[in-house]
């Protein structure tokens, strides 16, 4: 399992912080390969086997909610979900999008794009859409916009969470009455077996064992829960505001495997809900492969994909880098008016 770095979960916490031709197992071994960045394997946990993506989304298509989580920027995950979205949209013509990708803050702005008010470049601009846009999700936001399904922007603010993360839950209560509205009324809460993930997650970063950055992961975590809980109720308003529809929820794998994150606060919200979770693994495709047993839990299927190449070999370069990302999201300020 790759775990991410200290400076990076910060950072994820605080700013936010494929498609399926199928590779046969080799003939003597049990490895399945994905054989190019654009493409996946599906894999059933309980047969431990590979199946085509329409026979995964036939059993997807009876969920109440269908949660595809993602690697942020893998090629193999947006193709896959592009595809999911299309055989779902074919089975049930009715399909409500909720995506992480976009904050409640700027669903008008989405709105008005997708009813042709304004242009892309717009859209991007006001929405404050992910630097990836163009080439992860701009397929599904075209695809909804074709077929008039609503698409709901579920993420918190950007710079609430940031500031939770920076000054503590507390933040809330300086908020405007509007803006606090908008956020979910338990903005906070959790299960133990998602907090133990996420002190997993960082137990091996340096100093986290110190006291004061202790002190500052606790908030971090606030943050993320604050994320988490919002995108579940932004998922049961979706629910609410279009009935009978289906809902494709679109997030970071770790905000969903293993039916922790955003599911499981879903599902103490709504536990009438049937929530079904493909996630996604990382499988190389030149090593031998890990055994799936330790994959199993995190998702009714699993869609395995090529590592990313990574971004530094040199260590002072991507702390340097990391820096400068955090310092260039980091300079609004936390005070109220």
């Amino acid at each position: 399992m790759i775990k991410p770095s200290f400076a990076t979960l910060i950072t994820l916490a605080l700013l936010v912080s494929s498609g399926c031709a199928l590779t046969q197992p080799h003939s003597n071994s049990s490895r399945f390969t994905p054989a190019t960045l654009y493409e996946s394997v599906v894999i059933d946990p309980r047969s431990r086997q590979s199946i085509p993506l329409e026979k995964a989304v036939n059993t997807l298509s009876k969920a109440d909610v269908v949660v595809i989580g993602e690697y942020h920027g893998h090629q193999a995950s947006h193709l896959l979900q592009a595809r999911v979205l299309k055989h779902l949209h074919a089975i049930n013509p009715h399909i409500a999008l909720t995506l992480e990708q976009f904050n409640l803050d700027h669903q008008d702005d989405l709105d008005d794009y997708l009813a042709g008010r304004t242009g892309e470049t717009e859209m991007i601009e006001d929405a404050d859409a992910w630097d990836n846009y163009r080439g992860s999700y701009r397929p599904i936001i075209e695809y909804a916009r074709a077929h008039n399904l609503p698409v709901i922007a579920a993420n918190a603010p950007a710079l609430t969470v940031r500031c939770v993360g920076r000054i503590g839950p507390d933040y809330l209560n300086a908020l405007p009455d509007k803006q606090r509205q908008k956020l979910p009324a338990h903005p906070f809460r959790d299960t133990p077996a998602y907090r133990e993930k996420f002190i997993e997650a960082i137990s091996g970063s340096h100093g986290a064992s110190d006291p004061a950055i202790a002190d500052r992961m606790a908030n971090v975590y606030k943050a993320q829960l604050l994320r988490d809980n919002t995108m579940a109720s932004r998922i049961l308003q979706a629910r609410n505001s279009y009935p009978g529809h289906q809902v494709l929820h679109l997030t970071g794998t770790f905000h969903s495997e293993e039916k922790l994150g955003t599911v499981a606060l879903l599902q103490k919200r709504a536990p009438e809900l049937s929530v079904a979770v493909l996630s996604p693994v990382f499988w190389p495709s030149d090593q031998p492969a890990p055994s799936l047993e330790e994959h199993r839990r995190k998702g009714d299927f699993l869609y395995l994909i090529q590592p990313l190449p990574p971004e530094f070999r040199d260590r002072e370069r991507r702390n340097s880098a990391m820096k400068e990302r955090f310092k260039r999201r980091s300079n609004a300020t936390c005070e109220q008016d």
